[in-house]
């Protein structure tokens, strides 16, 4: 017990550093204990490697513009080392990608003993295929996109049976899960309809959601709102687009109120506002149903 809590410490002394190479190494000493990570801990390990490939993500992105915009130029000489720094990177992220999915499956998901737990697992599993597959190409990009639905539906599956639907950690899963179908698979009406599903199904249980997970759960509506917003714009006429301004207004007044009853009023407000030109969707109708019971 001792050394697992010096190992924490070591991490959190490491995150404070920023020097999260050594917090993953921490963090992956106490997961190879086998033992099942407290929310902490399994915070921290989340933390550790979202930082260690995150920067490695945003190299990548920044190399792969400049190489298009070399090759509009034509500048072979600069293009080759553009691409050799490129698969520098490719392979630091491989490596990274490849290392949290062997603690996950060899024993973070094993040592899982709740719901929770194991959509936490399962999800962070689909997101570093994930991020495997935003890379390869050919076969490779193929076998990372199918691990990475494999991993998120067995996420979903359990979510839908264990958590609440204002849950952070089942939100999350399906900001993810949908961005994996827009960005990945190429799918925006699967996003959209996964995104649209999590978001209403949330905004039906607004009763439920608890003090404590009410500031995560709302950002990760957010995010989904926007990913909706900028994945149904393009495609929306006039009309829709009036009802979609008049959604972002009305949940945006429920997101910034710290009580249901200032959300309620501003709501109503802005609904009458609008009333004389325009009707109320539908779901800014269930908002208004829910909050004012």
């Amino acid at each position: 017990m001792a050394d697992r809590e010096n190992l924490v410490y070591q991490a959190k002394l490491a995150e404070q550093a920023e020097r999260y190479d050594e917090m993953v190494e921490s963090m992956k000493n106490v997961a190879s204990m086998d033992v099942e990570l407290t929310v902490e801990e399994r915070n921290l390990l989340s933390v550790a490697y979202k930082n260690v490939i995150g920067a490695r993500r945003a190299s990548w992105r920044i190399i792969s513009s400049l190489e298009q915009k070399e090759e509009n130029k034509g500048g072979e000489d600069k293009l080759k080392m553009i691409r050799e720094y490129r698969k520098t990177v490719e392979k630091e992220l491989k490596s990274i990608c490849n290392d949290i999915l062997d603690v996950l499956d060899k024993h973070l998901i094993l040592a899982a003993t709740t719901g929770e737990s194991k959509v936490f697992y399962y999800k962070m599993k689909g997101d570093y295929h994930r991020y495997l597959a935003e890379f390869a190409t050919g076969n490779d990009r193929k076998e990372a996109a199918e691990n990475s639905l494999v991993a998120y539906k067995a996420a979903s599956d359990i979510a839908m049976i264990e958590l609440p639907s204002t849950h952070p950690i089942r939100l999350g899963l399906a900001l993810n899960f949908s961005v994996f179908y827009y960005e990945i698979l190429n799918s925006p009406d699967r996003a959209c309809r996964l995104a649209k599903e999590a978001f209403d199904n949330a905004i039906a249980e607004l009763d439920t959601l608890s003090e404590e997970s009410y500031k995560d759960s709302t950002l990760i509506m957010q995010l989904l709102r926007d990913n909706l917003t900028l994945w149904t714009s393009d495609v929306q006429g006039d009309g829709e687009r009036t009802m979609t301004l008049l959604f972002r207004l009305s949940i945006s007044a429920f997101f910034v109120c710290p009580f249901f009853i200032s959300a309620s009023f501003m709501v109503k407000n802005l609904a009458n506002r609008f009333r004389p030109a325009f009707p109320l969707s539908s779901v800014v109708s269930t908002l208004l149903q829910k909050i004012t019971g």
